[in-house]
């Protein structure tokens, strides 16, 4: 090539030198940044109030807890169940109402891509089921809206909350991303032949109303990367006491029996950082007094053992 700085690699470079004192003051630096931050991470976790409650197998009638899979198939059992719930702390309102699924493998590769996203977002598309298998059409051959297998085993579970005589109403306005309610779900979309097989795998859509304001179903597609996840139910928009006993009126409709899976009814309250989780506080503690260390370390390596700078390397060699 044609002769350059560039080719010929004599571009102007930093190259710095990482003398005992830069790397020091770098470790220390780090250490005192980390530190305090996972300090409040950790007490913004433990600000946050969970309340969680496994029903699946506590919502199973004593006569039926041999065989669960033959009870949630019965459509003549009724899956009706209460729950009753102890407020261990005040918990201050919006408060965040999820359900938690364990062992459900959400990121199954069929499952993932048993979606058509062209069907959801574009009318004109509405009746494309490709990549939607095996849920793609009804038995007398008419396409499925929404088609694919993450739609047809949307959650069904259903809850509703009283404290005392009080109805604590869950509002389910904008619990799904934005985003994906105008971006990825259309307005002039609507469900269509959906949940009319022999096979009833989750929810049934309301066939008047656009996907796009299908909330239910815009959070459940959004498939999650691990197999124990929450996804947002609603909000209550009420203070709850310490000590208030909260009851629970739920439907325990979902199978999660055939699979040894685990359901559970979550409340929480949420901080500036988010829901409850230390994983992020630890984090920063470790990573900053690991950084602290190091730095206490490298300095008592220096004073006892100095490294010797060029001009001692360059008299001892002419020695």
């Amino acid at each position: 090539p044609e002769y350059s700085k560039f080719t010929q690699q004599e571009l102007p470079a930093c190259k710095p030198i990482l003398t005992p004192k830069w790397v020091v003051s770098v470790f220390f630096l780090v250490g005192v940044v980390f530190v305090p931050v996972g300090v409040v991470s950790l007490l913004a976790a433990q600000d946050v109030v969970e309340i969680i409650d496994r029903y699946d197998h506590a919502c199973v009638p004593p006569n039926m807890t041999d065989n669960k899979l033959a009870y949630i198939k019965n459509d003549t059992i009724s899956k009706e169940c209460t729950r009753i719930l102890t407020v261990t702390k005040e918990m201050k309102q919006p408060i965040y109402v999820y359900y938690q699924l364990d062992n459900f493998y959400q990121n199954h590769r069929r499952y993932v891509k048993s979606r058509n996203d062209a069907q959801l977002r574009d009318y004109k598309k509405s009746n494309t089921t490709t990549s939607c298998d095996p849920e793609r059409f009804t038995a007398d051959g008419k396409p499925i809206v929404p088609c694919g297998l993450i739609a047809w085993s949307l959650f069904n579970d259903t809850y509703s909350f009283t404290r005392g005589k009080e109805n604590l109403t869950v509002n389910k306005k904008d619990i799904s991303w934005k985003s994906d309610r105008e971006h990825k779900f259309a307005k002039n979309v609507y469900p269509s032949n959906f949940q009319n097989g022999a096979l009833i795998g989750g929810k049934k859509l309301n066939s008047s109303i656009p996907l796009s304001e299908q909330e239910d179903l815009i959070v459940w597609m959004r498939t999650a990367a691990l197999p124990t996840f929450r996804k947002l139910y609603g909000r209550i928009y009420v203070d709850l006491k310490a000590n208030d006993t909260i009851t629970v009126r739920l439907s325990n409709n979902y199978n999660t029996y055939s699979f040894g899976g685990k359901k559970k009814l979550v409340l929480s309250t949420a901080t500036w950082l988010g829901g409850k989780n230390d994983f992020l506080g630890f984090a920063y503690l470790i990573v900053g007094g690991l950084c602290i260390f190091l730095a206490f370390a490298f300095t008592l390596l220096y004073l006892i053992k100095p490294r010797l700078v060029a001009f001692e390397l360059r008299s001892i060699t002419v020695k």
